[in-house]
C-alpha cells in the first residue's frame, strides 16, 4: 500500500486535505468517497529514489528537525511503552502532527508497517531522515521484543547530543558574533573616517605622525585592494571546501585539526563523546559489537577520528579486545580506553561507555565555556585598542596643528 494525499469539498461545501493509504489512486479516490467527501484530488505522496536503493522519502527539505525527530521518538516511545500496538501508535502521531511533511512521511511508515515491513526497514526507505545508528537501534528493538524501552533510550541520546552541540554552539556564538561587530565597526573606520579627517591635513608643510601616516597607508590599501582580499578569500574557501570532498584530503586535514591548540582538543573530546555514546547505546539495545563499532563510526565528523575508529573495527574483528584496539589509537582520549577495559572485565561494557561518554561530554563543555569566557574580555580589549589606535591616529595631527598654532 502506499500513500495518497487528497483535497476534497465536505458536506458544507469547504475544502478539506487528508491522507489516505490504498493500492492505487483509484482506490483512494474510493475511500475518499466512503468518508462523504467529494475527491477534488488525488496524488500519491512525492518520492524519490535514493542512491543503492528504492527510498520513499519526501522530495525536497526534511520532515523532522533535529529537536522535532528526538520530540516524535519520544511520543512514539510513550505511546509503544503503554502496549498500543505500533500501526495504532504511528497513526495517533500522524492525525496529530502539524506539517504536512511529518504526516505524509508517517503515513508512509504507517503504510509500510502494515504491508508487514518491519518498522527498522519502513525507516530505511526515509535514509536522510533516519540515518544509521537510529535504524540499528530500532531493528535490535524489534529483535527483542522491548521496542518501547529501546526508542526512550533512543530519545534520551538524541536530547543528550543536541544539549551537547547546543551548549558549544552557544559558548562559540558570542565570540563570533563580537569578532564579526569588530571587523565590521574597524573596516568602516580605516576605510571612510580616517581618509575624511585625514585628508583635511594632507596638503599641509608639516609631515603627519608616524602612526597617521601608516593609518593612511593601511586605509588606502583597504580602499583599494579589500575587494580583490575579499574575493581571494571567498576563493580560498570555495576550493577548500572542493578539496574537502576528497577523502584523503579530508582525512590529512582533519588529522591537523586535532594538532591545532584549543580546538584540537575540543574536536577530539566531542567526537570521543559521540563515539562513546553511540557504541554504549547500540552495545545496551543488543547490536553485536561489530555492527555497533561500524555504525558509532560513521557517526564521527572527525574523518581523521574515522578512520582510527575503523581500524580498530578490524582488529576487534581479528579478535582483539575493544580497549587494546581503542588504546592504540593515539587520538582518542586514553579515558576512552581506559572505560572500555573495565567495561569489558566486568562484563558492563555499555554502562562504561556511557559514563566515558558523559564524562567526555562534560569535559569538552567545562573547556568550551573556559575558552569562551576568557576571549570575551579579550575580544573587547582587543577591539577597543585597534579602536583607540584609529582615534589617535586622527587625534594627533589636530593636537599637532594646535601645538603648531601655538
Amino acid at each position: 500500500m502506499s500513500a495518497f494525499k487528497y483535497e476534497a469539498l465536505n458536506d458544507a461545501g469547504k475544502t478539506v486535505h487528508g491522507l489516505v493509504e490504498a493500492d492505487n489512486a483509484k482506490a483512494a479516490r474510493a475511500l475518499v468517497r466512503g468518508q462523504g467527501l467529494v475527491p477534488l484530488a488525488v496524488t500519491a505522496v512525492a518520492m524519490v529514489e535514493a542512491a543503492g536503493g528504492r527510498s520513499m522519502m519526501p522530495r525536497g527539505r526534511r520532515a523532522f528537525t533535529n529537536s522535532g525527530l528526538t520530540v516524535w521518538t519520544r511520543q512514539l516511545a510513550g505511546l509503544v511503552s503503554s502496549g498500543l500496538p505500533l500501526e495504532r501508535a504511528l497513526t495517533a502521531l500522524s492525525d496529530e502532527a502539524e506539517e504536512p511533511r511529518q504526516r505524509e512521511l508517517i503515513a508512509h511508515l504507517r503504510s509500510e508497517v502494515n504491508a508487514g515491513s518491519p518498522f527498522a526497514r519502513a525507516l530505511s526507505t526515509a535514509p536522510r531522515e533516519f540515518d544509521d545508528v537510529y535504524r540499528a537501534v530500532v531493528a535490535a528493538g524489534e529483535a527483542s521484543g522491548a521496542l518501547g524501552p529501546v526508542l526512550d533510550r533512543l530519545a534520551n541520546d538524541l536530547e543528550e547530543r543536541q544539549a551537547l552541540r547546543a551548549k558549544l554552539i552557544g559558548a562559540m556564538l558570542y565570540p563570533a558574533i563580537v569578532s564579526l561587530i569588530a571587523v565590521v565597526i574597524v573596516t568602516f573606520l580605516v576605510s571612510y573616517v580616517v581618509p575624511q579627517v585625514a585628508s583635511v591635513f594632507a596638503n599641509g608643510k608639516h609631515a603627519l605622525p608616524g602612526l597617521t601616516v601608516a593609518m593612511l597607508a593601511i586605509s588606502g590599501f583597504v580602499r583599494h585592494w579589500g575587494l580583490l582580499v575579499v574575493l581571494l578569500l571567498a576563493a580560498g574557501v570555495g576550493g577548500l571546501l572542493l578539496a574537502l570532498r576528497k577523502p584523503a584530503f579530508r582525512e590529512r586535514f582533519d588529522a591537523g585539526i586535532l594538532t591545532v591548540p584549543l580546538v584540537g582538543r575540543l574536536s577530539r573530546g566531542y567526537n570521543a563523546a559521540r563515539f562513546a555514546g553511540t557504541l554504549a547505546m547500540l552495545a545496551s539495545a543488543g547490536v553485536p559489537i561489530l555492527k555497533a563499532l561500524q555504525a558509532a563510526a560513521e557517526t564521527l565528523g572527525n574523518h581523521a577520528m574515522r578512520a582510527d575508529a575503523m581500524d580498530a573495527l578490524v582488529q576487534v574483528r581479528e579478535g582483539a579486545p575493544l580497549a587494546s584496539a581503542l588504546a592504540g589509537k593515539k587520538r582518542f582520549p586514553g579515558l576512552l580506553a581506559m572505560f572500555a577495559r573495565l567495561g569489558e572485565q566486568t562484563g558492563q561494557l555499555p554502562v562504561m561507555l556511557d559514563r566515558a561518554a558523559r564524562q567526555l561530554g562534560s569535559e569538552v563543555q567545562r573547556r568550551a565555556l573556559a575558552v569562551a569566557t576568557l576571549l570575551e574580555p579579550l575580544l573587547i580589549v582587543a577591539m577597543g585598542g585597534v579602536v583607540m589606535l584609529i582615534v589617535l591616529a586622527v587625534l594627533l595631527p589636530i593636537i599637532q596643528l594646535n601645538t603648531w598654532v601655538k
